[in-house]
């Protein structure tokens, strides 16, 4: 995402690292992992952390193409990343907020 056009905006930090660990640590928190994400950030409020980016099909289309490149070098198993996959879909078709 350092070298996206479209969505580099929506991560003001120089650095893209703590956005990273705070998509990790929530990802972990909603599979049943440690509650970190919550503990340091609060109700993750999804929704209203993107309400100051708009997010419009186009963000969508690619936030999901760098969670597809993603989610295939993991290596799950089918099942596995089927059910990964269902829910990110989900999950950015209720960010957008904006029309195209």
């Amino acid at each position: 995402m350092a070298e996206d056009p479209l969505l580099r905006p929506m991560y003001p930090e120089e650095d893209l690292g703590p956005a990273e660990e705070r998509l990790v640590l929530f990802l972990m928190q909603y599979w049943g992992g440690p509650t970190t994400y919550s503990d340091n950030r609060g109700h993750p409020r999804l929704r209203m952390r993107h309400v100051p980016f708009k997010v419009d099909r186009a963000a969508h289309d690619a936030w999901l193409k760098h969670m597809r490149d993603a989610v295939d070098e993991l290596g799950l198993s089918e099942e596995h990343e089927a059910t990964l996959w269902k829910y990110l879909t989900y999950a950015a078709a209720s960010m957008i907020n904006s029309p195209d």
